[in-house]
């Protein structure tokens, strides 16, 4: 893993096979074709882990493995700190942030979300994504996975067949 976390668990086939890995495989089928109008046949997972965080942990700017990511969580602190800077208007603490391009004009080119328990954010692997650390006690738990989905979904550059 990149960051900086207490824990990081990989799970055994054993158990992603059964209802996990229908899940995990639904709801990415789900958005799939939603995003891409194609119907999605091929879900292989390559892997799935637990990461465990603690007060003042993160993970820096990274990207994933396979054609499609994940994470979703299971466990979150009762709040993650309040703001060093009390003129902030915003609380960054604790947040994704997905980040694509560069800034430009009239484009947001970081989202940040505020992870939510059951909440499961589903992504092409080059979108590089971060983890911000938060500040007070309790753990943030997610659920992350990397899979293969059919190839020629995946490759935008594969002929456009309507």
């Amino acid at each position: 893993l990149a960051g900086q976390v207490s824990q990081e668990i990989f799970l055994p086939k054993e158990i992603i096979t059964g209802e996990l890995g229908n899940f995990l495989g639904n709801a990415t089928k789900i958005f799939v074709e939603a995003v891409t109008r194609k119907k999605m046949t091929k879900f292989d997972l390559i892997k799935v882990w637990i990461v465990r965080q603690f007060q003042g942990e993160y993970n820096p700017t990274h990207w994933h493995n396979g054609h499609i990511s994940g994470a979703g969580y299971l466990k979150l602190p009762e709040n993650f700190g309040t703001s060093k800077q009390k003129e902030k208007t915003i609380n960054l603490n604790g947040r994704i942030n997905f980040t694509h391009g560069s800034r430009q004009f009239l484009s947001n080119s970081i989202i940040s979300e505020i992870p939510t328990v059951g909440k499961i954010f589903i992504f092409p692997n080059y979108l590089m994504h971060s983890v911000n650390p938060f500040y007070g006690t309790g753990e943030r738990r997610s659920i992350s996975f990397n899979a293969f989905i059919d190839e020629n979904i995946y490759d935008v550059y594969s002929s456009k067949k309507t």
